[in-house]
């Protein structure tokens, strides 16, 4: 529910809100039960090239991603004259119908258990009838301009993360990543810099 008053936007089950639609946050989007659905290159495709339509199209600002196999960690902005939770929803909400699509239209020897396991978590919820992919939860933790320290912490986590899970040794080496940016490679999305 959005308050135009106050500019606070809470997202469906999230504790965490959005109190400014053009700061920039620490955003994470889990799949439900944490399915490990982001194991195949193509659903990893759909979200990057769903982040690079948000670019063009939505007013999204990146300064970091990384995909996981059941979620991802990101640092969004959008930009002035756009809001932040339109541009969160729309992505969710594109990204879950794509990959749904590809599960049952691709070769995809998990098909009947993914599509079981999405089934039961959309019948959970009275508003989706069908399917669900993404927790509704974002994990919105706003990052103030001063707060260099933080946003330098969230950073290395953000690319951090394959190598604690034994992905690669080095950030930079897994390629579903800003990483490789911040490491002198061209990326998947075309992110900004922050610093």
């Amino acid at each position: 529910m959005f308050f135009e008053n106050s500019y606070i936007c809470f997202m469906s089950g999230d504790r965490y809100i959005i109190s400014d639609q053009n700061g920039l946050y620490f955003l994470t989007f889990t799949v439900v039960d944490w399915v490990d659905v982001f194991t195949r290159k193509e659903y990893k495709s759909v979200l990057t090239d769903s982040m690079n339509y948000c670019i063009e199209k939505k007013g999204l600002i990146v300064y970091a991603w990384v995909i996981m196999s059941n979620h991802m960690h990101v640092l969004w902005q959008a930009k002035e004259g756009f809001r932040l939770s339109d541009i969160i929803r729309d992505f969710k909400k594109f990204t879950a119908k794509r990959i749904l699509y590809l599960i049952k239209t691709e070769p995809e020897s998990r098909r009947i258990w993914l599509l079981r396991k999405f089934e039961y978590a959309g019948k959970r919820i009275k508003r989706n009838t069908n399917y669900k992919l993404w927790k509704d939860s974002n994990h919105a933790i706003l990052l103030e301009p001063h707060q260099v320290n933080i946003i330098d912490q969230k950073l290395n986590y953000i690319h951090e993360n394959p190598v604690r899970a034994m992905i690669v040794d080095r950030p930079e080496d897994y390629i579903f990543s800003s990483a490789r940016d911040y490491g002198g490679e061209r990326g998947y999305v075309g992110i900004e810099f922050l610093h």
